[in-house]
């Protein structure tokens, strides 16, 4: 039985060479690797808006099709294409002969009733007439007043007016020109405020509100943004499209814009004024899990998981795992592992720092 101790006791002490011989190699190996080099910057805070982009379609704030709202002959147009107008101003002018004859002739007939009316009225008085007989007239004055209206009514529509102030279309009648109620004269918009129609998927719609700004962009105009708000979110869904309709107002006293010219739009659905934001080549991803490095005080780089946000131009906002000030490496992440010693390199070094 002393024998078995003691060659235990030996095993034991030969066990605890080797780990203490392996530790001290390891820790020589570990001493004799040099320092990985690393650029690295500091997480920032900064403005980060989450925008939505879509194609989107300009209208005028009011257009019409201007049509006669009688048949008639043109007798004249007091307008010029493209020109400015005032609510109630003459656009076209209708032959009137046959409808002023017509007011004439309603006139007479009123006139004439109203007297029968008068009369028949005094002998109902005197009993000289049955009540049938004066309920016959008085039909006979009030049917005449309606058509004296009437007439009237189509005597002022030989004129045809402006609804609204705006700017006339093209010309499609010429005076003398017979024309009907289904006959178009030409079309009016009023483009001094246009709205902007997008389809915006269902998904977004939470993050709508009214008053919401956006910006577009038009190709006639390339290199200007125009703004505008959130005015109507449809209460609707398309079935087809799974989209809501939603109109902005954009004010456009200059007339830059015009009905159906295409919109590049950029809805702000979120704005956080003071999101963390790191450089892209930062992110390691795997899958939709992501990762980083970052190096912490005894100049040894961590691997840290972090909850990504929104992504940017050339950068990622984290929501989670990642403080402001932090040391993030942007550079050499291919060599790192985690625990492993860094030196740093100078910021200029980085293409990163190069292209800001």
């Amino acid at each position: 039985m002393k024998i078995n101790r003691a060659i235990v006791m030996l095993f034991a002490l030969a066990q605890a060479g080797v780990a203490t011989g392996c530790r001290q190699q390891a820790a020589t190996a570990a001493a004799s690797t040099p320092p990985v080099q690393v650029i690295v910057v500091e997480a920032r805070r900064q403005p980060v808006a989450e925008t939505l982009s879509l194609p989107a379609t300009v209208v005028p704030n009011e257009t019409v099709e201007i049509k006669p709202e009688t048949d008639g002959i043109v007798q004249e147009t007091k307008f010029g294409e493209g020109e400015r107008v005032s609510k109630g101003q003459t656009l076209v002018q209708l032959d009137e002969t046959k409808f002023a004859t017509a007011v004439a002739e309603a006139e007479a007939n009123l006139k004439l009733s109203e007297a029968n009316h008068a009369r028949a009225k005094q002998l109902l008085e005197d009993k000289l007439i049955s009540p049938q007989d004066y309920d016959q007239t008085a039909s006979t004055f009030a049917v005449n007043q309606a058509s004296l209206e009437l007439k009237r009514r189509q005597l002022r529509d030989a004129r045809v007016i402006a609804p609204f102030n705006g700017i006339v279309g093209a010309r499609q009648i010429s005076p003398g020109q017979v024309v009907s109620r289904t006959t178009t004269l030409t079309w009016l918009v009023d483009l001094d405020i246009v709205k902007i129609e997008v389809k915006v998927p269902e998904k977004y719609l939470r993050q709508l509100r009214i008053g919401q700004p956006l910006e577009f962009v038009v190709a006639a105009f390339p290199e200007e943004k125009f703004r505008g708000e959130v005015y109507f979110i449809s209460p609707q869904i398309e079935e087809g499209t799974r989209t809501a309709l939603v109109k902005a107002r954009i004010p456009n006293s200059e007339g830059k814009l015009r009905g159906g010219m295409f919109a590049s739009l950029e809805l702000t659905l979120q704005l956080r004024d003071a999101a963390i934001v790191i450089p892209e080549p930062a992110l390691m991803s795997n899958g939709d899990n992501f990762s980083i490095f970052v190096v912490d005080a005894q100049g040894h780089a961590q691997a840290r998981a972090v909850q990504v946000g929104f992504r940017l131009a050339g950068g990622a906002e984290i929501v989670k795992g990642l403080e402001a000030g932090e040391k993030v490496v942007v550079e050499g992440l291919q060599k790192l592992r985690s625990g492993a010693a860094v030196k740093l390199a100078p910021p200029e070094a980085s293409a990163i720092y190069r292209a800001r």
